[in-house]
């Protein structure tokens, strides 16, 4: 079989920078068969100028809402950016097209694999061409506590439409606390071999509110639509107390945190699960004009990945542009760092590590050239 050999800048192998004088080297359909030293890698090596890095890993993205690119003003905060989604998801767009032409944006600023939401089948048919590895995370969310069992059954037909696709790895997750009824909740701790679990965890400030003294933007939010939340009972915690327990045992990935203190932080990693936590500064900046304290979960040690959100509350679906949004306000977080997390992080966040996220030997990862700007090689 023929090999392919790269040498670039550096190689960045999903763990560390190798330094210059190595040459990745694979067969002919992308698999990793080993690093080697340039002065033992023989002729034909194609030489490139910049960093070479395995495939990102979108650990967090919302296909389905492809059709709103643009649809949804920036800055007005969570609670009236989701009423606009609300109203309008539903719009003439061509869905199927949008859909079909954000993966390709994904393929070609290098991503390799996506944990994406739904909240219908509506990606189905493009998640058969199987051309980016997928783990659907089938959404389902319902506030009133009498119509847990229908949203749920809803949710588990969704879910079954995409375990009927040849080797697709899908989980039936909850949306947000400030969108879950504790019935749901409920139903949802406890499906059997459903994992890992993702959540809209803190993105906004109203969430808390609501969660410790049952005020704020969320109940206006449920008066507008006339969404029946009168039996939700303030917990007199922020909402990750509240709801993380009933997630014990199972591995759960806790999307933008938007507002998570560092007291959250520690009751998070107190629970007996693995917990991932995922950024997606640019959607935070379109929706609230705010980032995450990253800080404080790196002082943690925590496990951090990225995602990107949808093109309702982002302007492109790229990893390495919310990578350079990071370094733009948090410069002090080193590259080999960030891009760990965009790649062997993610990997492990979606349990994809054996072929994803890293240039192990066996591994088919999707290489990606980082110079000015990105390119995918393989």
């Amino acid at each position: 079989m023929k090999q392919i050999k790269l040498k670039g800048k550096d190689i960045f192998d999903g763990q560390r920078f190798l330094g210059p004088g190595h040459v990745l080297v694979l067969n002919e359909d992308g698999v990793v068969t080993g690093i080697v030293a340039e002065n033992t890698a023989g002729n034909d090596v194609r030489e490139l100028d910049g960093i070479l890095c395995p495939g990102f890993v979108n650990t967090h993205c919302h296909l389905e809402l492809s059709h709103m690119k643009g649809a949804v003003p920036e800055k007005t905060g969570l609670p009236a950016f989701l009423t606009r989604v609300m109203e309008n998801r539903n719009s003439g767009h061509d869905q199927a097209t949008a859909i079909a032409e954000a993966e390709q944006s994904m393929w070609e600023s290098g991503i390799a694999a996506v944990g994406d939401i739904c909240n219908s089948p509506a990606t189905v048919a493009q998640k058969r061409h199987q051309r980016l590895y997928y783990h659907t995370f089938v959404e389902c969310m319902g506030v009133a506590e009498v119509s847990a069992p229908a949203r749920y059954q809803y949710s588990l037909e969704v879910l079954q439409a995409f375990r009927e696709i040849p080797g697709h790895s899908a989980s039936i997750v909850p949306h947000a606390p400030y969108s879950v009824s504790s019935a749901l909740f409920g139903l949802l701790a406890q499906t059997p071999h459903n994992s890992p679990v993702s959540i809209h965890n803190q993105e906004c400030a109203a969430e808390n509110e609501l969660y410790n003294t049952k005020t704020g933007d969320f109940l206006r939010f449920y008066a507008h639509f006339g969404m029946d939340a009168g039996s939700f009972q303030a917990a007199g915690t922020n909402s990750l107390e509240a709801y993380l327990p009933r997630f014990a045992h199972n591995k759960i990935l806790l999307v933008h945190n938007t507002y998570t203190s560092a007291a959250d932080i520690r009751f998070a990693l107190q629970q007996p699960l693995e917990t991932w936590w995922c950024f997606c500064p640019q959607a935070n900046l379109y929706i609230e004009d705010r980032l995450p304290n990253i800080p404080l979960f790196r002082e943690a040690g925590c496990n951090i990945a990225l995602g990107t959100d949808s093109l309702a509350s982002n302007h492109q679906l790229s990893v390495w542009e919310e990578i350079k949004t990071i370094q733009t306000h948090y410069p002090d977080i080193p590259l080999e760092e960030l891009l760990r997390w965009g790649t062997s992080n993610g990997a492990k966040a979606l349990g994809i590590e054996s072929r994803y996220g890293s240039f192990g030997a066996g591994m088919q990862p999707g290489v990606v050239l980082i110079a000015n700007d990105i390119k995918r090689i393989i």
